[in-house]
């Protein structure tokens, strides 16, 4: 896996992290949940909720509008590319967010100055939450990196088939040079022509 969809794997597990703590807390607690988590020391989470969803949204239209952006500038579907798999991108986003809601509930806990949940605890729940959260995100951002890298190599190709506003200028400059020098050729001969009189018809009525 490169860098780059390291780093989306990693930013992505860390959202769904949070979707997966409120599926966990929904299941355990039922219509007490949104009570627990909103106070004490989850007063934070409806906030980080919220945040967290509103990104993801953000992400995922800006990789739908570079896919659409790409497809009106080349004309064509985009060809899809190479994508990690499905269930090694799973494993990876499940392993993360359950790590991730480990560390979160420990903290809760250390924060509240309550013990903390055995291991045993913090598997089930974080299993029951964050597996379902885990396999719907690796199908998405599947389908994402598989389409969005091909769609910026499409727009990289469009935007290097414009012809640089250097070439106009290059055309326009001589065209005006010669203008500016024909100009005080026309201003001469203009003046000269305004200075000649009439014809004289004095001779032809000499004879």
């Amino acid at each position: 896996m490169t860098g780059k969809r390291a780093w989306s794997v990693l930013g992505l597990g860390a959202l769904a992290a949070q979707a997966g703590h409120l599926l966990a807390y929904q299941v355990q607690f039922g219509a007490a949940a949104q009570q627990i988590q909103s106070s004490g020391a989850h007063a934070y989470f409806p906030g980080a909720v919220r945040a967290v969803l509103g990104l993801a949204a953000g992400l995922a239209l800006t990789g739908m509008f570079v896919v659409g952006l790409a497809r009106i500038l080349s004309g064509r579907p985009i060809r899809r590319g190479s994508a990690p798999r499905y269930l090694q991108l799973v494993a990876t986003l499940f392993t993360l967010q359950l790590l991730l809601f480990a560390a979160q509930e420990v903290a809760e806990a250390l924060v509240a100055g309550a013990p903390a949940a055995s291991v045993a605890h913090l598997l089930l729940w974080g299993t029951l939450g964050q597996l379902p959260v885990a396999v719907v995100a690796a199908a998405g951002l599947r389908w994402l990196l598989a389409r969005f890298e091909p769609a910026v190599e499409e727009i990289r190709i469009a935007l290097a088939a414009v012809p640089p506003p250097v070439a106009y200028t290059s055309v326009a400059a001589p065209a005006l040079v010669h203008f500016e020098c024909n100009l005080p050729l026309a201003t001469v001969a203009g003046a000269s022509l305004a200075k000649r009189g009439p014809p004289s018809f004095s001779r032809i009525s000499s004879y």
